[in-house]
């Protein structure tokens, strides 16, 4: 075999083995993979479910007893809330061997039939007597309950320094600082209604059947069914656009 044939062969071999190669490192899959930001505040102040309480208090001064048309209302409210969202008793903290104590324990009897017009069952209450620790402050009549909440934080959590400084090299990274987001996701949290929305949608209840049907009943005439409203007219601040 000739130099010549041999180092043909050699280059042969060479291209075969470089081909073999670069279709070894063709890409085939159409997975695409994307890096988590590992800074994200959604990720460092998570909102969480859990059980927190829900408290009302009801201040009574020594020289009255029973509630007031505002008190009156706020417990009427408690005990609508909680047939929405309770987990548990009513539990009512009610003072004692408190210059108010004997207020607070003829408001507590109204609190108690407040509650009862309201749908809470007598089972579902439960009084429990304290002492505040504080003589010179006026003891209060407490009514929580337990419920589901969406919570976040805590916030105001400071560990690093914001400006420049050796000793903090993410400074340089251009990341978000610790607190970042953080009251963000907290008043998120306070205002959802129900916290199980953040976990799954709602059930579709039942349309409004009165409604949809007088929809529907214009809509069969060819009438609009667009709602008019009569003091619609009076809102306008000018004609612009007739």
């Amino acid at each position: 075999m000739s130099s010549t044939l041999a180092e043909r062969l050699r280059l042969i071999g060479a291209l075969a083995g470089l081909s073999l190669s670069l279709g070894a490192c063709t890409l085939t899959s159409t997975e695409v993979v994307t890096a988590t930001v590992p800074d994200d505040y959604k990720h460092r102040h998570p909102i969480a479910i859990q059980e927190a309480n829900q408290s009302l208090a009801i201040f009574v001064g020594q020289g009255r007893g029973g509630l007031t048309a505002q008190q009156r209302a706020d417990v009427a409210g408690v005990a609508r809330s909680w047939q929405r969202e309770g987990t548990g008793v009513i539990v009512t903290r009610v003072p004692v061997d408190t210059p108010n104590a004997r207020a607070a324990a003829d408001a507590y009897r109204e609190i108690r039939e407040v509650l009862a017009e309201g749908g809470v069952p007598p089972r579902a209450i439960t009084m429990r007597p304290y002492q505040p620790e504080n003589p010179y402050q006026l003891a209060a009549i407490r009514i929580s309950y337990p419920r589901i909440a969406a919570v976040a934080g805590p916030c105001g959590l400071w560990p690093e320094d914001l400006g420049p400084n050796i000793m903090n090299p993410e400074y340089n990274e251009n990341r978000h600082y610790y607190n970042f987001g953080c009251a963000t996701q907290r008043n998120l949290a306070a205002m959802i209604d129900n916290p199980a929305d953040l976990e799954q949608p709602r059930s579709e209840t039942a349309a409004y059947t009165p409604r949809r049907s007088a929809a529907f009943e214009k809509y069969r005439k060819g009438e609009s069914t667009a709602i008019t409203y009569p003091e619609a007219e009076k809102a306008k601040l000018s004609d612009t656009g007739k």
